[in-house]
């Protein structure tokens, strides 16, 4: 691996476990205290500040994807290199597990402390509200569609530059203010696939939803945003 790559794989290293921390963190730790609890709206803006700010800490590396389908989404819309879209879902998800593992650490330091969902996504009974494997399905693939092309657009030529994070930020917490109470939000594999690790067998059984839909859903915005935005391919 080349020193480029390597700096682009560290940095979405660094901005997943960031999202992933910080985003479940703020469920698992903060949105139940007793008298404190932070409640569906402090997640949701924990979950836009994440990519907030390490879109602007590390994005000028890498292009500030932390997210599988974002990577997907991306490429399909020409804006990420062929050699770059394994290494980064690779390191995508292996910091996701990892943030996932340490916020785990630090919960079970609690007394009484019992992992539940962990944060972790879900249809049916695991579903927040108790939602359909269909309206979880459409829900996660609309708001990665709605997502990508905020992305996109954003980052096109023409758009005002500089500012990207921000739009994207906000998405990210309108998109979780919408569907917590649906999917308790993926829009993220990588996200999905690290707590549920630790939340158990039929939180995994359901991964194949928050794999599918969010990449799905960036496919279609990325290839219409080819359409759509003018851009400079990435190189």
């Amino acid at each position: 691996m080349d020193r480029d790559t390597s700096r682009r794989v560290a940095a979405e290293f660094l901005g997943t476990f960031w999202l992933v921390f910080g985003g479940c963190g703020a469920a698992v730790l903060a949105a139940a205290f007793p008298h404190l609890g932070i409640g569906f709206l402090g997640v949701a803006l924990a979950f836009g500040f994440t990519v907030l700010t390490m879109a602007y800490a590390v994005g000028h590396i890498s292009g500030g994807h932390f997210n599988p389908a974002v990577t997907i989404g991306l490429w399909a819309a020409g804006r990420c290199a062929n050699k770059h879209v394994l290494p980064y879902i690779v390191s995508q998800v292996i910091a996701a597990i990892a943030a996932s593992a340490l916020l785990y650490v630090i919960a079970s330091g609690q007394p009484g402390f019992v992992p539940g969902g962990f944060a972790a996504n879900g249809y049916g009974e695991l579903s927040p509200g108790h939602y359909s494997v269909v309206a979880c399905f459409l829900t996660e693939l609309v708001m990665t569609f709605f997502f990508l092309v905020i992305i996109t657009g954003t980052t096109s030529k023409g758009a005002a530059v500089g500012f990207a994070g921000i739009p994207i930020g906000l998405a990210l917490t309108l998109i979780h203010l919408v569907s917590i109470p649906v999917t308790n939000t993926s829009v993220n594999p990588a996200r999905s696939t690290g707590p549920a690790l630790f939340a158990g067998g039929p939180y995994i059984a359901q991964l194949w939803l928050f794999w599918l839909a969010p990449i799905l859903g960036a496919l279609i915005a990325g290839t219409l945003a080819r359409w759509v935005f003018e851009h400079e391919p990435q190189a």
